[in-house]
């Protein structure tokens, strides 16, 4: 279904009163229900138009196509896309475009599909959702592991991810430019609600609804350059090459850790470095850590392959999957890994995993 809709100019007293019910917690995303009425809704019924993000108000001609999961196919998407064109009095012509697509569905099948599918959400820039809630978002992407009952019949868990994308265009120029989902906390609620209203469609939902009620956590600290060890993990020293290289320190919790490091510039990928110990998110990686240890001196289970490196091993009394994301095939990152692997282990207490470390 594909539906077209020109966004209607509300008053500013429209904004203040949306302002007024989203500071008094209403919770409209989260639970599905909206104070709206008469409004376009999108994604299932999640979104209603002019319900607080700025992609879902304004005079943006607005296009909407989606397909809801059924109990029968528990697969769906949405997107809902946005362009504006506008003319300066110098004649140029400036334009606008805003994609917003949601995920409902399985994780990859294969291994190395799943582990590349990972890497766009968890990163460097992704902060856990908050209220013990399976999931993150770094504001334009973010990623929700639905609870075991909306697993397939083959054990893989069930995600509802959510990506935006915005340009605008300008004298021959395409810059990327802000998707209008507003706060990390928006896109929480956002996400949140979609997840709802997919539960409900494919027929897993229970009879409370999952709400987002605390604020998001925000990165730690700003991205950093020309500095060595990256994300300042003793012994993940990348010499030269630093240089030319940018690093992100994420999450850095007792069920998460993420450091990204990317080109400069640019921002290509170079690696990205995960522990999670999270259950529902660590439930992602199931099997793609085969069935022996992954080389020599390493505990647990784990796979190495040429683009991804990927272990998991019980870790103070819990499973924890420990992975490393480097798409270039010439890059050699078994010693970063360990690296980071060891001051992980080192970090929350348990027994090493990677050959050479130490515990407390």
């Amino acid at each position: 279904m594909r539906r077209f809709v020109r966004a209607r100019r509300r008053t500013a007293w429209a904004g203040v009163a949306i302002a007024v019910a989203v500071a008094a917690g209403l919770g409209t995303w989260a639970t599905g229900t909206w104070p709206f009425d008469g409004g376009d809704t999108y994604c299932w019924g999640a979104w209603e138009e002019d319900s607080g993000p700025k992609f879902l108000s304004g005079e943006a001609e607005r296009a909407a196509e989606e397909t809801a999961p059924t109990a029968g196919r528990p697969r769906g998407r949405c997107t809902v896309a946005l362009r504006a064109e506008d003319v300066g009095s110098d004649g140029e012509k400036n334009v606008d475009t805003t994609e917003i697509r949601v995920g409902y569905g399985p994780a990859p099948e294969g291994a190395a599909r799943r582990m590349t599918w990972i890497g766009g959400y968890l990163n460097g820039r992704a902060m856990p959702l908050p209220d013990g809630l399976p999931g993150v978002t770094d504001g334009k992407h973010a990623l929700l592991v639905l609870p075991e009952r909306c697993d397939t019949r083959d054990g893989r868990p069930t995600a509802v991810t959510l990506d935006a994308k915005a340009e605008t265009t300008w004298s021959g120029r395409t810059l990327p430019a802000d998707p209008g989902l507003g706060d990390a906390r928006s896109v929480a609620e956002l996400l949140v609600a979609a997840a709802n209203r997919g539960m409900e469609a494919a027929g897993c939902a229970a009879s409370e609804p999952l709400r987002v009620v605390s604020p998001v956590l925000t990165l730690p600290e700003d991205v950093e350059s020309f500095r060595s060890p990256m994300c300042r993990i003793r012994g993940l020293d990348l010499g030269a090459a630093a240089e030319d290289l940018e690093y992100q320190v994420g999450a850095v919790t007792r069920d998460l850790q993420f450091c990204s490091v990317r080109t400069r510039p640019g921002g290509d990928p170079y690696f990205d470095a995960l522990m999670v110990a999270q259950p529902r998110l660590s439930a992602l990686f199931d099997g793609a850590t085969g069935g022996k240890a992954p080389a020599r001196g390493w505990r647990g289970t784990g796979v190495f392959a040429d683009d991804y490196k990927v272990v998991r091993a019980d870790c103070a009394g819990r499973p924890a999957t420990f992975a490393m994301l480097a798409p270039s095939l010439r890059r050699q990152t078994a010693p970063h890994f360990v690296a980071f692997t060891n001051a992980v282990t080192r970090r929350i207490g348990c027994a090493p995993v990677a050959p050479g470390g130490s515990g407390r």
